[in-house]
């Protein structure tokens, strides 16, 4: 063994994780170094970097507190690590995630290969259509509260390479560096903003909560992304029980579910009778609740289904807003739809594989900033809005490629629509 080179690191793999970095992007760290001031130098850094993992002499640097607003209120503290640190952790990252994988229960979705939200909203659709009773739960602050004993405890178990194990403490351990410049160590968590965070978390919601319900609740189907699980059940009093399991067994773990995001939800529809105080959920930006729904004989009937979540709705349009297109005059019918098309078809994407009808008030949002855009882009429409209107609804049906919402019939009002211009 090479005494200076005590683990075999390969100068490929830290290429490998210096592309995926660069990839993703993101801020810079408490060194202010950005990914394009880390390429300046490329060469030579990756080689210290390797270097120093090699040697087992990489030590994290403090990561950077960023907080950030949440919808539902209130401040998180993300954590930035370095461009360097983030590239190391992606290393660890792609040497222990075919290790952990194999692991994991079939019904943990979040930060997973080949796994996605759409998967989690899928399966549980289907359940809600099979159980009467879902018992929802948000674990509070699970990335600060993160038990670094039986953390590690699970990582052994799993992982027998020495340096990955090195440096998972290590970044467990490194310091938090507040906007005003003080330290403050950390005793537990990892960072959320780490790339190897949310990986350990999985662990840790693994051993903490996936494998026990196997092992206490074998007859409970339960859908987990991230922090947010689902478990359903046949009866309110199987629920109730449910509920009062879990919440002691994440305080056995030293985690809390959070009380305003969990509890009992009955899954309501047209075959189910009786009043119930909630009858609605919502999971990963969707709804799901009583909604109407037709069979193939165009019969109608009520089902509980998800859809687009008003939290959503309210977040896509604050988008709207921040992008000013009624200010781009500048720009033509092309450029709009170069820059806007893209993220629309990225939300159709997300939110329109299950019951798309409900996106049509944003499309019609959307339109609504394209008739601000024609008024002020033309001058013969300006103050007169019906005409922008009817001219945006022939331009529509005329180039229904540029816009992802008007290849799919959500064109803007016409001629019949007068009262829905204003």
């Amino acid at each position: 063994m090479n005494v200076a080179k005590p683990f075999e690191i390969s100068k490929k793999l830290v290429w490998q994780a210096y592309l995926e970095v660069k990839s993703n992007g993101g801020a810079a760290g408490v060194d202010k170094e950005s990914i394009e001031t880390f390429e300046q130098n490329l060469k030579n850094n990756l080689y210290r970097l390797w270097n120093r993992l090699s040697s087992g002499s990489y030590f994290p640097p403090p990561v950077k507190a960023v907080p950030i607003r949440k919808k539902s209120g209130g401040l998180r503290i993300l954590g930035v690590p370095t461009v360097t640190d983030r590239i190391a952790q992606t290393v660890v990252k792609l040497v222990l995630e075919p290790m952990l994988e194999p692991v994991f229960d079939e019904n943990s979705f979040g930060y997973r290969p080949g796994r996605s939200g759409l998967d989690a909203i899928a399966v549980t659709r289907t359940r809600c259509w099979k159980y009467d009773c879902v018992v929802e739960f948000d674990i509070r602050g699970l990335f600060d509260n993160i038990q670094h004993d039986l953390l590690l405890k699970a990582l052994r178990r799993h992982c027998h390479c020495r340096w990955v194990l090195l440096y998972v403490e290590r970044w467990l351990k490194a310091p938090l560096r507040q906007q005003g410049g003080g330290l403050v160590a950390r005793h537990r968590g990892t960072p959320q903003g780490g790339v190897v965070s949310p990986l350990l978390a999985n662990l840790f919601l693994h051993y903490t909560f996936d494998a026990w319900m196997r092992r206490e609740l074998p007859g409970i189907p339960f859908c987990r992304y991230a922090d947010d699980g689902l478990l359903h059940c046949r009866s309110r009093q199987q629920a109730e029980d449910v509920l009062r399991r879990i919440s002691e067994r994440f305080r056995q773990c030293g985690l809390e579910i959070h009380p305003d995001k969990s509890g009992i939800v009955y899954c309501k529809d047209g075959h189910r009778i009786g009043e119930y105080s909630r009858i609605s959920f919502d999971f990963l930006g969707y709804t799901f609740r009583p909604r109407r729904a037709a069979n193939q004989k165009g019969q109608v009937y009520t089902r509980f289904l998800p859809a687009i979540s008003r939290a959503s709705v309210k977040e896509i349009n604050r988008h709207f807003r921040r992008w000013h297109i009624q200010l781009q005059s500048d720009k033509t019918w092309s450029d709009l739809s170069r820059i806007f098309n893209p993220i629309l078809r990225g939300w159709y994407g997300y939110y329109g594989r299950f019951y798309p009808s409900a996106l049509y008030t944003i499309w019609n949002h959307f339109n609504r900033y394209l008739v601000r855009w024609v008024c002020r882009k033309f001058k013969r429409f300006v103050r007169h809005k019906r005409r922008a209107w009817r001219y945006l609804a022939h331009f529509a049906h005329a180039h229904r490629d540029l816009f992802i919402h008007w290849r799919l019939g959500a064109f803007p009002y016409g001629l019949n629509d007068r009262s829905r211009m204003n």
